[in-house]
């Protein structure tokens, strides 16, 4: 809104500082700067008004050490990543950038599907919390709602680069490049490290290309799906899910930024996304936010995001790498997200496996997911994620050093 406020005040009035908000840069680091106060400063009053309704976290008894110091600690915290993050985008984003427009519907739609979880463990006493066939739904639902717009929106087009050619009187002319829609999206290792979803269809015929979106949408509900599970199943000791996502959103601000910057973009030759560029304001604003939450959820965490806030930190992260598309570089970015998704999916396939073999189900790790695993061996939880955050840092490199491997 001040956007638009001080684009009218330099129109109308040449007020003095108003062409600053011409500026992404400036506006992202104001949107880092103001998440980060409404965090901290916010914050506490969110945990203090928690406190006094008495919205604590229920601990089950796994036999873990530490737990059951952690009964009664306030959850729903992800409402202070919400809020730290909704507020300066509202304040510095151009608010009709479909990408967004998009982020925003993101970010509310899981924090719903979150807080209803929430609510029901807290309130209801029902540890099971929202019924998961509903949880997916919603997570369908909005891989849905993303899909879709990404793929028939008008907007959403990426820019194909200048070329330069030799006329037939030997002269050297520069070919601009024109906005297209297209499925294509990036890959490490491949050709100009892109590959085109509707490729995969091709053979059918010429005309097949236009039903793309068949494939398209059901790989961004995939995604969707997920990513916020992950970043669920992370969510498991104190500072791990937050600083993990925070190292994650990190890499993919230098990613939006060089995606939404034509010059940069023609320089490392990268797909360039117009209008992308807006996003770096709601991604610093995110990572503001994340950073702020840490400061009362590292150990001993004074609050938990609970559902409210890792359902809508996965959501978000899966979202703004498809928008940028960058979404197959998940796997690698996202890796403790992946390896926690892993190791229950091995964890319950092996047991189950194994009790239908010998009558007696079998485990590979000692508690999933696997930053039970390791509490379970000893670690303290403190080192577990100081560890698992410099992965999370290693992985964020390697991921950016695919961009110029071909």
């Amino acid at each position: 809104m001040l956007y638009y406020l001080f684009e009218y005040l330099e129109k109308q009035y040449q007020f003095p500082g108003a062409s600053l908000f011409q500026f992404i840069t400036f506006r992202a680091a104001m949107a880092i700067l103001f998440s980060l106060i409404i965090a901290t400063v916010y914050g506490k009053r969110i945990i203090v008004f928690l406190q006094k309704q008495q919205i604590g976290e229920t601990v089950r008894d796994l036999g873990l050490e530490g737990q059951k110091k952690k009964a009664g600690t306030p959850t729903m915290g992800g409402l202070i990543i919400i809020m730290a993050t909704l507020i300066p985008v509202l304040l510095f984003a151009r608010l009709n950038n479909i990408y967004i427009i998009l982020l925003i519907v993101t970010t509310v739609w899981m924090g719903v599907i979150g807080f209803v979880d929430d609510y029901i463990k807290v309130f209801k006493k029902d540890k099971e919390g929202l019924k998961g066939r509903f949880k997916i739904l919603g997570q369908v639902g909005l891989g849905l709602i993303v899909g879709a717009t990404l793929y028939f929106h008008p907007e959403v087009t990426m820019r194909e680069h200048n070329k330069t050619m030799i006329t037939e009187n030997f002269t050297v002319e520069e070919i601009r490049g024109q906005d297209i829609k297209s499925t294509m999206t990036t890959v490490p290792f491949f050709k100009n490290n892109e590959m085109d979803y509707s490729s995969f269809i091709s053979w059918m015929g010429d005309g097949v290309k236009d039903y793309a979106w068949l494939l398209f949408i059901p790989i961004v509900i995939l995604i969707v799906t997920a990513v916020s599970n992950g970043a669920n199943l992370t969510d498991g000791i104190d500072g791990l899910a937050a600083g993990t996502s925070a190292i994650i959103v990190f890499a993919l601000g230098i990613f939006t930024w060089v995606s939404g910057n034509y010059i940069f973009s023609e320089y490392l030759d990268i797909m360039f996304i117009p209008r992308a560029g807006e996003l770096l304001v709601f991604v610093t604003a995110f990572m503001g936010a994340l950073i702020g939450f840490l400061w009362y959820n590292t150990f001993p965490a004074q609050v938990f995001m609970g559902d409210t806030g890792s359902l809508t930190i996965g959501g978000v992260i899966a979202v703004i790498a498809i928008v940028i598309r960058k979404e197959l570089l998940i796997p690698v970015l996202c890796g403790i997200f992946f390896a926690e998704n892993i190791s229950v999916i091995l964890q319950v396939g092996y047991f189950k496996y194994t009790k239908k073999k010998t009558g007696e189900g079998k485990r590979i790790f000692l508690m999933a997911p696997l930053h039970h695993h390791y509490q379970k061996k000893g670690y303290h939880e403190s080192k577990i994620v100081t560890r698992f955050w410099i992965i999370g840092i290693l992985l964020a490199i390697i991921t950016i050093v695919t961009l110029k491997v071909r």
